[in-house]
């Protein structure tokens, strides 16, 4: 069973994505991205947008000026480059180098919101200089999934998005622009990454359905039944797809929503565990240790301290 938890805090980061969805079908207007600038400093910027398209809309070719690393806070899309594809879900980065054409679709499900982090070429490669990871022209793949290693910094990010200083998003944007460069560093390219349509909608019902679903129980076969696939395609499909296998996917949201609560809440242990979907809280202190590297208390005392 893949239970995602009752009142899950990173699904509160979707209200304001079904809220601009309805909006726009009352209107019967085009979608459209709208963004809320969070900071912006010497040769960075940090937006939280919004993107109301879905498949009526044309997709049209556009070009990243600099760096840019987004955050997939929720919704999903196609994001494509040349030959290679990526069905972008909640918790993947989406990448884009300098001076590359992409194009962003809707073909299977409306809208999404990111967090978009742009940056000048000079400010990126200083950065990835500095840390030891050098990036010379651009990133070698579209995408980095749900990994385990960008798990605090991504939590960070969004308990932070209510009420982050320029200051602060300066630090955020500068360990992003860092930790993408060393994880990227020397990825091999996926030129031939181009998955079936049908694949990618069978995909995004799945993940959807995670997304929607905040109390409901989702056995592997109903997701499975629901994509159309046998258990075992399904999985290898997914995972193929989204760079983890249903469980971790859930997982990793799951871990990801009790780092949050963690941060901005004084909520016991215990109850953030219950709240993000853990039975058991030795369990839940096991699984968080291994996605953070620390205890749920050591890790609210040390980045809290660190404010």
């Amino acid at each position: 069973m893949y239970d995602i938890g009752e009142g899950r805090f990173l699904a509160d980061l979707a209200i304001a994505l079904t809220g601009a969805l309805a909006r726009r079908n009352e209107a019967g207007t085009p979608g459209d991205i709208s963004a809320r600038r969070l900071g912006k400093g010497d040769g960075w910027v940090v937006d939280d947008m919004i993107c109301t398209a879905d498949r009526r809309d044309r997709a049209f070719e556009e070009r990243h000026g600099g760096f840019s690393i987004a955050l997939i806070l929720a919704g999903s899309f196609q994001y494509s480059s040349g030959r290679s594809s990526e069905l972008m879900t909640p918790g993947s980065i989406m990448l884009g180098s300098p001076g590359q054409c992409f194009v962003c679709a809707h073909d299977h499900a409306p809208g999404d919101r990111c967090l978009s982090f742009r940056f000048a070429p000079e400010f990126f490669r200083r950065s990835a200089h500095d840390a030891g990871a050098p990036v010379r022209r651009g990133f070698a793949s579209l995408r980095v999934p749900p990994v385990r290693a960008l798990s605090p910094l991504i939590s960070r990010a969004i308990a932070d998005l209510p009420t982050a200083s320029d200051g602060l998003w300066e630090e955020i944007a500068t360990r992003v622009s860092v930790a993408i460069a060393r994880l990227t560093t020397g990825a091999p390219t996926r030129d031939d990454r181009n998955p079936l349509p049908s694949s990618i909608a069978r995909v995004t019902r799945a993940v959807r359905d995670i997304e929607r679903h905040d109390a409901a129980r989702l056995p592997l076969a109903s997701l499975a039944r629901r994509a159309g696939l046998s258990p075992y395609h399904f999985l290898r499909t997914f995972e193929s797809i989204t760079g983890a296998t249903p469980h971790q996917y859930v997982r990793r949201l799951r871990l990801r929503d009790a780092a949050v609560r963690l941060l901005t809440t004084n909520d016991k242990v215990l109850d953030v565990a219950l709240a993000s979907g853990f039975g058991d809280v030795s369990n839940f202190n096991r699984a968080f240790r291994a996605e953070f590297g620390a205890s749920p208390r050591a890790y609210r005392a040390a980045t809290l301290r660190d404010v």
